[in-house]
């Protein structure tokens, strides 16, 4: 098979990590895997494990370059002998779309988020995502989502959950080197009291007010809890701003701290005693929560979106109204105040459930299973 992947960048979203896992179940299968993107943090490892980057200006939703780009994808499906295109991001996809009509690749897409429609103008760009011969939804959540709003035949529909790379993400692999190392780069080696994680670029819909508002919440502790914001901010330095403000405001100042983007996220979760996931609007699977499940970290989650299919609340985690500060503050405590016996035996029910469900192997073996069924679907 000669497989194109296209999305717009190639940073550390799950959408460009499930590319990254997809292109080397293909290679693995003694395929290529070609991505069309404008690069970022992964393209190191995209080459890594043999993948071809084809560098075109995909995050662009200007007309004249989504025309272009048209354009450029037809003469690479052409000379590559590319047989499906892959999208994954709503502007490229057009492109692509527009490619596949004009030569004979297939068109498969990937439905990674909601994609809000307020306008029939949105819910029409938005449309392109569901216009695949096989439309692949990230989770159940999702599914529903394009059911609703494209009223996709079922026999285009497939449910593929992210996947976790299981390997990557083991507790027993993960030495307490890196995670000491990680302590000092993030400056909290000195933090005795419990470590909560919220993983997760900064921006407001991830829920970083609710996590500080949590935290200043909180009955009085020795020693007191510390939030690792972990993420970047994307150029929203109002917002950094903002959540700096809140702190101080707070007066947890002291006790929040913003440490960037993590490249070794199984040692950042090694390093946290809880891992939050707050967001107000709903993910569309979860995957950090699914990543600290893996490596038997208790996640409390916002109660809408995908999480409800990866956090089992009571069992793997807790799951709380989106938006609702004082019951993210209640749940923490209560994480807390569990004995150590009751957070071990939670942990490995969370890490069990992971592994049975959502392996980054099924995402792959399913995946490549479409492909196969698309070519073969061809008159």
């Amino acid at each position: 098979m000669i497989i194109l992947q296209v999305i717009p960048e190639l940073e550390a979203g799950g959408a460009e990590r499930t590319t990254l896992e997809v292109a080397e179940a293909v290679i693995e299968a003694g395929g290529r895997a070609l991505v069309a993107s404008e690069g970022g943090r992964l393209e190191s490892e995209l080459a890594a494990i043999g993948g071809e980057l084809i560098r075109l200006p995909v995050a662009s939703k200007n007309p004249l370059t989504l025309w272009s780009n048209m354009r450029a994808l037809m003469a690479l499906i052409r000379r590559e002998g590319v047989q499906i295109v892959h999208a994954r991001s709503r502007a490229p996809a057009w492109s692509a779309k527009w490619a596949c009509d004009r030569t004979e690749a297939h068109f498969v897409t990937t439905y990674h988020g909601t994609y809000n429609a307020r306008s029939s103008l949105k819910r029409r760009y938005n449309a392109v995502m569901a216009a695949g011969e096989r439309v692949i939804a990230n989770s159940n959540f999702i599914a529903d989502h394009v059911r609703r709003e494209h009223a996709v035949p079922e026999d285009r529909l497939v449910v593929i959950p992210r996947g976790v790379d299981l390997a990557r993400f083991d507790p027993a692999v993960v030495t307490a080197e890196r995670v000491e190392a990680l302590a000092r780069d993030w400056r909290v080696d000195g933090v005795d009291g419990p470590r909560l994680l919220l993983p997760g670029r900064l921006t407001g819909w991830k829920g970083q007010r609710e996590a500080i508002r949590a935290l200043a919440a909180l009955p009085a502790l020795d020693p007191e809890p510390h939030l690792l914001l972990a993420g970047d901010a994307q150029g929203r330095e109002a917002y950094v701003a903002e959540l700096d403000e809140l702190a101080c405001e707070l007066g947890v100042a002291g006790r929040v701290h913003r440490v960037g983007h993590c490249s070794d996220m199984p040692a950042a979760f090694a390093l946290s005693d809880l891992v939050l996931t707050p967001s107000v609007e709903p993910e569309a699977f979860g995957r950090t929560a699914a990543e600290a499940g893996a490596m038997g970290r208790l996640v409390i989650a916002a109660d809408h979106g995908g999480a409800r299919e990866v956090v089992r609340d009571g069992e793997t985690g807790w799951r709380v109204p989106p938006g609702d500060a004082r019951a993210l503050s209640a749940a923490v405590s209560a994480a807390l105040s569990l004995s150590s016996d009751a957070r071990a035996d939670m942990a490995k029910t969370a890490r069990n459930y992971i592994t049975t469900h959502f392996s980054a192997r099924s995402l792959q073996a399913s995946t490549l299973r479409v492909y196969h069924e698309v070519l073969n679907s061809s008159p």
